[in-house]
């Protein structure tokens, strides 16, 4: 009867909800060798097909109570979380057959825009979901505010430590011009001085040279008229 419905029908995704409904009305064998067979129909018509099994408290997470777990592709389990006093829905692939898949734990909402997978935090009391995330979230923007207003003050300290070293180095600058003018106005002073030693040293020769002559001339004058 399933498979004639799923035929006429044609539907790209068929879901089977739960499962475990259907011990109440057959035996484990009975329900698994029918499931076993529906998934083979649906597979080989290329339908999705969506089981969903409700697992029992305290009952083990790999393994469902229908037993048909090793026929799925892929095995999502969602699990209640409780802290702060809240219960909080989670998500996490248990298996993906010949597939990558996250081992992480997502918690996820749902909102009038559908289902939103959330990441969740890990703290000192483990998995924070709920509130406890929330404020989790909220402590952790405040520290990135505070980090960027704390960098933001050394960028404007720095600013203002270059713009001292800037403004000192203009002073330095003209300092050094002004020491330097009058350096070189010194030093020109004594090369210009020490050129006119020079000129007057050579005139003195020159002059003492004059004097020389005229003095051997003027005594071989006398000589000649005491002859």
């Amino acid at each position: 009867m399933t498979h004639k419905c799923i035929s006429s029908f044609q539907p790209s995704v068929v879901v089977v909800d739960p499962v475990t409904n259907l011990l109440m009305a057959s035996s484990l064998n009975e329900v698994r060798s029918m499931l076993t067979r529906l998934v083979d129909f649906l597979k080989t018509q290329g339908i999705t097909a969506i089981f969903t099994s409700l697992t029992a408290a305290g009952g083990s997470l790999e393994a469902s109570e229908a037993n048909v777990s090793s026929l799925m592709d892929t095995w999502l389990l969602l699990k209640s979380i409780e802290v702060g006093g809240e219960r909080n829905r989670a998500l996490y692939v248990l298996k993906s057959r010949g597939m990558e898949h996250s081992n992480q734990i997502r918690e996820f909402v749902l909102t009038d825009d559908g289902l939103r997978l959330l990441d969740v935090y890990l703290g000192a009391e483990g998995v924070l979901t709920g509130s406890a995330r929330v404020s989790q979230e909220m402590r952790e923007k405040a520290v990135v505010t505070f980090r960027r207003q704390e960098l933001e003050t050394h960028r404007r300290e720095l600013e203002r430590k270059r713009r001292i070293f800037e403004a000192r180095m203009v002073m330095l600058r003209a300092e050094f011009e002004a020491e330097e003018e009058i350096i070189q106005q010194t030093i020109s002073e004594s090369e210009l001085l020490g050129e006119e030693v020079v000129q007057d040293r050579g005139q003195m020769v020159l002059s003492r040279q004059a004097d020389s002559s005229s003095y051997k001339k003027e005594g071989r004058a006398k000589a000649v008229r005491k002859r």
